[in-house]
C-alpha cells in the first residue's frame, strides 16, 4: 500500500520522490485483518501525511544553449525571457552571439519552430537536462486546473 500510494502523488498525481517513511506499530485482528485492508490503511495514511508535509512540485530545468547572428539576439532573448527562462550568459564572437539559459522543460516544446522564425531560419540551438526545480505556484495553478480538466 505504501508503495501503491507513493506512485500518485498529491498534487499532481505525479510519482513521489525522497521521501521516508517509517511504520511505528500495527496491530492485527484474527476477523478484521487482511491484506486488502492493511493495504487501504497504508495509502490512506500516505496520502494524509504528504498533505500535512506540504509537498512540492518540481519541474526538469534545460541548459540551453543558442546559437544566432548578432541582428537577432534581441528577439532569442525576449523569447527565453517568456518561456520563463533565466539568461546565464551572452558571448559575442564575430557577429555571432552565443546564449546560455536555463529553461524549464515544459517551455521548449516548439522551440525550434520559433528560433527559425525569430531567426530566418540562421539560429540554432541545444539543450540537455540540468537540474530540477520547484514549480512556481502560478505555474502550479495553471497545471492542477487542465489536470483536473
Amino acid at each position: 500500500g505504501v508503495e501503491e500510494a507513493l506512485l500518485n502523488g498529491v498534487i499532481h498525481g505525479s510519482p513521489v520522490i525522497d521521501m521516508k517513511i517509517q511504520i511505528m506499530d500495527g496491530s492485527y485482528h484474527e476477523v478484521d485483518s487482511n491484506e486488502l485492508a492493511f493495504k487501504m490503511a497504508a495509502i490512506f495514511a500516505v496520502k494524509d501525511a504528504m498533505q500535512k508535509a506540504g509537498p512540492i512540485l518540481l519541474e526538469p530545468i534545460m541548459l540551453v544553449e543558442c546559437s544566432t547572428p548578432d541582428e537577432f539576439q534581441g528577439d532569442i532573448l525576449g523569447d527565453i525571457n517568456r518561456r520563463r527562462g533565466k539568461i546565464m550568459n551572452v558571448d559575442s564572437k564575430s557577429l555571432t552571439s552565443i546564449v546560455k539559459a536555463e529553461v524549464p522543460l515544459a517551455e521548449m516544446f516548439g522551440y525550434v519552430n520559433t528560433i527559425r522564425s525569430l531567426s530566418r531560419g540562421r539560429a540554432a540551438y541545444s539543450m540537455e537536462p540540468s537540474h530540477f526545480e520547484q514549480v512556481p505556484s502560478s505555474v502550479l495553478a495553471q497545471v492542477t486546473q487542465q489536470k483536473k480538466g
